[in-house]
């Protein structure tokens, strides 16, 4: 567990606890800390007078569902935090955030975007990203212009992958486009499994085909692809934003693998704050041996910059010297659930984060139903 806490403290200043969920050991885990990290710093340098303080106590999933849930229990239950940022993972989220809800614990995700997480059904889920079935109008109008008349769908078999497949059936039955085959990677699936099933495709007649991975598998299914001939002329390879807004981390083989490679991801307006702020993470982190070689932050990062700037404003509003967490017990095992206590100021917090409002670093910070 890291414990950080930015800006001057003294006597009057009302600590909040904040928990962070991230997979540490990936490269957008990593961004993504940093990035939450720098907007705390850069808005208590603005706000040095604000009341309150944000303190992250940030844990590792280690890409892991229990792990990710075990952690939320202990933020919530041993460190009573007030608000969670992460999980990473949109099956990670799913968990915890049944946990948030019974706690009254808000949970904001910049990346959790499977339209199956309904900030709608979840009320103490807030998605402060654009979820995946936005991206379906997109990628169903180039195929529309283009008059393509069958498509194929590739996709990770997880909640993230199989979530946006209905939004693509019912788009696509809408314009009269076929679907004659729809093929699922394993997550855990080896080069043979993928150049099995690209072989498969191959001998199919459909030569477009439309990509929903994330980029451990994706980068993967892109280098065999080309292994096999597919990456030729006459193929027509179409890709979401999981995998064309984390091209960085991808090696140099992959990513010449994807050359011809059309992607789709949500907009953020240029400005002269988000430039600077790119060149002084560069600065602060291009030492790192891991994520050097790296030339800007993600998306994600970007949306984990205002996540955090915008916890950081709702705070102050709520202002409470001393957040109490209410428990129903005081038994110690960390797998009771029964012993959850609440956040006495969760519901409160929750509308304040909701309406909240600032131009952040990816354009206008506006949540609409969560």
């Amino acid at each position: 567990m890291v414990v950080a806490s930015n800006g001057s403290v003294n006597s009057s200043t009302s600590l909040f606890h904040v928990g962070v969920i991230l997979d540490l050991t990936s490269t957008m885990g990593e961004i993504s800390e940093s990035c939450i990290s720098m907007a705390l710093s850069d808005f208590y340098e603005i706000h040095a007078n604000y009341t309150t303080r944000v303190v992250l106590h940030t844990m590792d999933s280690e890409n892991n569902v229990v792990v990710s849930a075990s952690s939320a229990l202990y933020l919530m239950k041993d460190v009573k935090v007030q608000a969670i940022t992460g999980p990473q993972e949109s099956t990670q989220a799913s968990f915890v955030i049944v946990l948030g809800e019974k706690a009254r614990v808000p949970i904001v995700s910049f990346s959790a975007t499977s339209p199956s997480l309904s900030p709608l059904k979840n009320p103490y889920f807030i998605r402060t990203a654009i979820d995946d079935s936005t991206q379906v109008k997109a990628i169903v109008d180039i195929i529309q212009s283009l008059e393509w008349k069958e498509v194929v769908l590739i996709y990770e078999d997880t909640d993230y992958g199989n979530a946006v497949l209905p939004y693509f059936f019912d788009a696509f039955q809408e314009i009269d486009v076929r679907v004659p085959y729809k093929s699922s990677i394993p997550l855990d699936a080896n080069d043979d499994q993928i150049l099995e099933e690209l072989h498969k495709l191959k001998t199919m007649p459909t030569r477009v085909f439309i990509v929903h991975m994330s980029s451990s598998i994706g980068s993967r299914l892109f280098i065999n692809a080309d292994n096999a001939g597919m990456m030729s002329q006459g193929y027509v390879w179409i890709v979401t934003d999981g995998l064309s807004s984390l091209m960085s981390p991808m090696n140099s083989s992959a990513i010449e693998s994807m050359e011809g490679v059309l992607g789709v991801r949500p907009y953020i307006p240029k400005s002269k704050k988000l430039e600077e702020f790119k060149v002084k993470w560069k600065r602060s982190f291009y030492s790192n041996k891991t994520i050097g070689e790296i030339s800007e932050p993600s998306l994600y990062g970007i949306w984990a910059y205002d996540t955090a700037w915008a916890l950081a404003m709702a705070v102050e509003q709520v202002g409470i010297l001393d957040p109490q967490f209410l428990s129903s017990n005081t038994t110690n095992n960390l797998t009771d659930l029964s012993s959850l206590g609440y956040s006495s100021i969760g519901p409160q917090l929750l509308q304040t984060i909701l309406s909240t409002r600032f131009k952040g670093l990816s354009g206008n910070f506006h949540l609409e139903r969560g």
